[in-house]
């Protein structure tokens, strides 16, 4: 534990975090994108599309401003191997169309910078340190994962990172992506990755996991996810 605890450490002080905790929102939400060696240049945009195209779209913005305080917090992280966990889009507080255009502009223009193969546990972890030592306090803690695998490779383990999340309080959210390419067709993936996501990584109050088949469904994944994630606000679940 000693070991973990120290790896934590060192992962707050690469993210160059604060810790403080003294702005209220609904909801703070991590959107933790799977940027491993897997993926090319081409598809990180495309999955950053199609997240820039869910938190701009209306529903999305009416769900915000359904909450108790009517606006969330976001932030965007890619990550890769042990060491790279990259905040591509730093902590935002979102409560309309304007600043729901400003998070979205920020994440299409920011350069790629996580690499490496998958390590979920390095991942879960940062994204953790990320919620508790911001300057923001929020009703719901929510750390929305994505991939293309449930495996990793190295790093801190997948149980012991999941359990720290869950046992501060937080929801961790799954979206097992089985094909990104143009190409592809059916589910390509050759294992149960919804179920092992189900059981192995996502859990906490509420929590789900959401399908993208393929390229062109996608987008509607990442909108249908983000609107389940949203539309708790204000229960104190």
């Amino acid at each position: 534990m000693r070991r973990i605890v120290g790896i934590l450490v060192g992962l707050l002080g690469l993210l160059g975090v604060p810790a403080a905790a003294t702005e209220p929102v609904d909801l703070e939400l991590v959107l933790l994108a799977d940027a491993s060696r897997s993926i090319d240049d081409a598809e990180i945009r495309f999955q950053r599309q199609g997240y820039a195209a869910a938190i701009t779209d209306p529903a999305i913005i009416a769900a915000i401003q359904q909450g108790y305080r009517q606006r969330i917090a976001v932030t965007y992280v890619e990550w890769g191997d042990a060491t790279s966990q990259e905040v591509v889009v730093p902590w935002m507080v979102v409560d309309g169309r304007d600043t729901a255009r400003a998070f979205a502009a920020a994440l299409l223009a920011a350069p790629r910078r996580a690499q490496g193969p998958n390590a979920i546990g390095s991942a879960i972890a940062a994204a953790q340190i990320l919620i508790e030592a911001n300057d923001i306090k929020g009703e719901r803690e929510v750390i929305d994962f994505s991939a293309d695998s449930a495996f990793s490779f190295g790093g801190i383990p997948v149980q012991t990172a999941r359990a720290a999340a869950l046992g501060a309080g937080m929801t961790i959210n799954g979206l097992a992506i089985l094909c990104r390419s143009e190409s592809c067709s059916g589910r390509p993936v050759d294992y149960d990755l919804e179920g092992t996501f189900a059981r192995d990584i996502v859990g906490g109050p509420g929590s789900f996991v959401v399908t993208a088949d393929d390229r062109a469904s996608f987008a509607d994944a990442v909108r249908r996810k983000m609107l389940l994630e949203i539309a708790d606000l204000g229960t104190g679940r």
